[in-house]
């Protein structure tokens, strides 16, 4: 399909080039094509680690005020603080990014995070840390993410150019889920055997691994966009050029529910392991690695996707609510921990294609903007979300948390396909297959 065309905003930008499509799957050889380019394979690895490691301290961090306080309206708290800079200057990070090289501004932040999770490492392992230590860097942390995560996301198209721009945006956005799934496995099992103290420093030393990384990318070899200049009205152009694509605005509205009430895991799973089962940091430790197993085969089947389309992301929505729904209901541990795997592997699969068709939607002058957008509900909807979701987990139990989390992006998401059906934009066919009655919703 081709991206639809948009309405005159204050900036004005080349018509967004058509979508690529495949109409068949790709051979297996080419499940990751993208990292047959030397700058994108060295990027991957360090991203893999940054974001890896990313999440190692911020799960670390919510287990040390559990732990500290006792309190899982604090845990929220510290994610908050940790997302709330994306909602009240996360559009103004994409600003910046197209402004700049989005190499130097990473460098920059990089080095940053290194320094802020090396002071918060060392007092813990000092024994001097208090709730109000990890809230403060946790602030500045998320500041710092404003600039960074857009430029993460945008950088790609620099890095493999044209030609293999879908598969490495299905990497890139499969590496940035991964991490948030695999970092909190390795997380638990470091505050197990060390404690949280060496969670941060890992992460530290991830971060300077990350800055010498970016030094050895070959300049020659990426692909410039020319900075955007600056001029008033560019982050309103943004908003307008976004709100007027439903391939963006759609999976933006979805991405943003889901942040509120399905994107908090942290809150969720560390009440499930220390109240309903039991089972400590170890515990934590085995739920994050089952969600953990499902994300990595959802990273795989994402980069064999021949088409994205607005259905695959509202089926996709459906199905991870329904699942995380189902896992609230269990009562025991073995199924719970089963029904996380297919939470792993559903988010994975929803999340990577939303970041993809966001990407893929957009015009690379205004890519910046675009995704800062995308980023901002992505992870200011869990600022959000890590207080609310520590308020129910407190008040009606882990359980009733874990429900609703899946329950209302499953409800927001059949709204959506309703409304869309309305427009025309999606449509019901029922076929017959081996005598089998088939469902199938069409995107127009």
């Amino acid at each position: 399909m081709s991206a639809p065309s948009t309405a005159p905003i204050p900036l004005v930008h080349p018509v967004t080039e058509p979508l690529p499509i495949a109409t068949s799957k790709p051979p297996w050889r080419h499940t990751f094509i993208a990292l047959s380019v030397p700058n994108f394979r060295l990027w991957t690895a360090g991203n893999m680690i940054a974001m890896t490691a990313g999440w190692m301290q911020r799960i670390a961090q919510d287990w040390l005020v559990l732990e500290l306080t006792g309190s899982a309206t604090a845990v929220g708290i510290t994610v908050a603080m940790q997302f709330a800079p994306m909602l009240f200057f996360g559009l103004l990070g994409g600003v910046v990014v197209d402004r700049y090289s989005k190499r130097m501004l990473m460098t920059i932040t990089q080095s940053l995070f290194a320094l802020l999770s090396i002071g918060l490492a060392v007092l813990t392992l000092t024994g001097g840390v208090q709730a109000w230590h990890v809230f403060a860097i946790a602030f500045a942390t998320g500041l710092v993410t404003v600039i960074d995560n857009p430029a993460r996301q945008v950088i790609v198209s620099e890095l493999v150019g044209q030609q293999h721009l879908r598969n490495a945006i299905s990497v890139n956005s499969s590496v940035f889920q991964l991490g948030g799934m695999i970092g909190p496995a390795i997380s638990g099992v470091l505050l197990l055997a060390v404690g949280a103290g060496w969670a941060f420093a890992v992460n530290g030393v991830a971060c300077v691994l990350v800055v010498v990384m970016l030094s050895l990318l070959r300049t020659s070899q990426m692909t410039r966009v020319a900075p955007s200049p600056g001029a008033k009205g560019q982050l309103r152009a943004g908003l307008a050029y976004a709100a007027s694509k439903p391939t963006i605005v759609v999976p933006v509205v979805l991405v943003a529910v889901y942040a509120v009430f399905g994107l908090t895991m942290p809150v969720l799973l560390a009440t499930f392991a220390s109240t309903v089962y039991d089972v400590g940091p170890g515990g934590y430790g085995l739920f994050n690695s089952m969600i953990a197993i499902g994300a990595l085969t959802g990273a795989l089947l994402s980069t064999r996707r021949a088409t994205i389309r607005l259905r695959t992301i509202v089926i996709g929505v459906l199905v991870t609510g329904l699942l995380q729904a189902a896992a609230g209901s269990m009562t025991s541990i073995v199924p719970f921990a089963v029904l996380l795997v297919t939470v792993g592997l559903a988010s994975l699969l929803f999340l990577t294609a939303a970041n993809s068709l966001v990407q893929l939607s957009s015009n690379i002058a205004i890519r910046g903007r675009v995704m800062s957008l995308y980023i901002l509900v992505l992870l200011g909807g869990q600022a959000v979300g890590g207080p609310l979701m520590g308020w129910i987990v407190e008040t009606l139990g882990a359980h009733v948390g874990m429900i609703v989390s899946g329950g209302v992006p499953a409800l927001v998401a059949i709204g959506m396909a309703v409304a869309l059906a309305r427009r025309g934009q999606l449509t019901l066919h029922v076929g017959v297959r081996s005598r089998l009655p088939r469902l199938q919703i069409a995107h127009r």
